[in-house]
C-alpha cells in the first residue's frame, strides 16, 4: 500500500451510528435510515397495488359473469370461498386411488413386455444408426502397423470388415452357396423395417419411464392419505421425471 493511501486512510473519520438513548431503551431499537427506506418502500408498493386494484374494479364490466361468483361470497367486506360438501368418503378416495394405481401398473407391465419383445427381435440385427464400435489391433512396431492388413489377419473378405456380427472366414465363404443371395432392394427394406423397430422401442421405453414415475407418485399420494401415519417432512419436490421424496419419523414398532 502506498504512503498516500495510508495517509488518506488514517485521515478518514470512522462512521458511527447514533446509539439508542438510555431513557428510550424501553421503546426498542432506534430506527436507522436504512430501516426507514425499507419501510417506506414497502408502504409505497402496497399503495400502488391498491391503486391498481381500485382502477381495475372501477373499469370492470357490470354484465361480466364467471362461475366463481356463485362459489364465493363476501362477508363484512372480506371475501370467502363457499364450503362445498364432500363428495367422497376417505374409504372411497382410497379405493379410487388404488384402482388408478392398479391400472397404471397394468399399463406399465404391458409396456415392459412389449419392450422385451422388441429387444429380442432387433438384438441380433444391424441398423444404420447403430453405435460405431472400434476394434483395436496392437502390433510391435510402426513398420508392422503400416503393413498390417486386418482382412488378412481376420481371414475374411475386406467387404465384411464393417460388419459387427456374422463375419465369416474365407474358408467358410468358399463352402457357402451364394446363388440364392439376398437382393439389394430386400436388404434396404429390411434395414428400414429394423430402423422402425428401434424407433418404436425408443418411444416405448420413454412411455414406460413416464408410467413408472406416475406409479411412484400415486403410491406416495396413497401413503400421505393415511392419517394414522406420523408427520412427514418433504425432502424433495416432485418433477416431471421423478416422484417426491418424503421422510417419515422413525418410530418403534411393538
Amino acid at each position: 500500500m502506498s504512503s498516500w493511501k495510508k495517509a488518506n486512510k488514517s485521515g478518514q473519520r470512522e462512521y458511527q451510528e447514533r446509539h439508542q438513548p438510555e431513557a428510550r431503551k424501553h421503546l426498542g431499537l432506534l430506527e436507522k435510515k436504512r430501516d426507514y427506506k425499507l419501510r417506506a418502500k414497502a408502504y409505497h408498493d402496497k399503495q400502488n397495488k391498491l391503486k391498481k386494484l381500485y382502477r381495475k374494479a372501477k373499469n370492470k364490466n357490470p354484465d361480466e359473469f364467471v362461475f366463481h361468483m356463485i362459489n364465493s361470497e363476501t362477508k363484512d367486506g372480506l371475501h370467502y370461498e363457499k364450503e362445498k360438501p364432500e363428495e367422497h368418503t376417505d374409504a372411497q378416495l382410497k379405493l379410487m386411488q388404488t384402482q388408478d394405481t392398479n391400472y397404471v401398473n397394468y399399463k406399465l407391465g404391458t409396456e415392459l413386455r412389449k419392450i422385451e419383445k422388441l429387444k429380442a427381435e432387433v438384438s441380433i440385427l444391424d441398423v444404420e444408426d447403430r453405435p460405431n464400435n472400434v476394434h483395436t489391433f496392437y502390433v510391435d512396431s510402426k513398420s508392422e502397423a503400416k503393413k498390417f492388413n486386418p482382412a488378412k489377419y481376420l481371414n475374411t473378405h475386406p467387404d465384411l470388415l464393417d460388419r459387427a456380427y456374422n463375419r465369416p472366414t474365407l474358408d467358410a465363404l468358399k463352402n457357402m452357396n451364394l446363388k440364392n443371395s439376398v437382393q439389394k432392394d430386400t436388404l434396404q427394406k429390411m434395414s428400414k423395417q429394423i430402423s422402425q423397430h428401434y424407433s418404436e422401442l425408443s418411444k416405448r421405453i420413454d412411455r414406460a419411464q413416464e408410467l413408472s414415475v406416475l406409479s411412484q407418485k400415486l403410491d406416495m399420494k396413497k401413503k400421505l392419505m393415511n392419517k394414522n401415519e406420523p408427520e412427514v417432512k418433504l425432502i424433495k419436490g416432485a418433477t416431471k421425471t421423478s416422484a417426491p421424496v418424503y421422510l417419515w419419523k422413525k418410530e418403534r414398532k411393538r
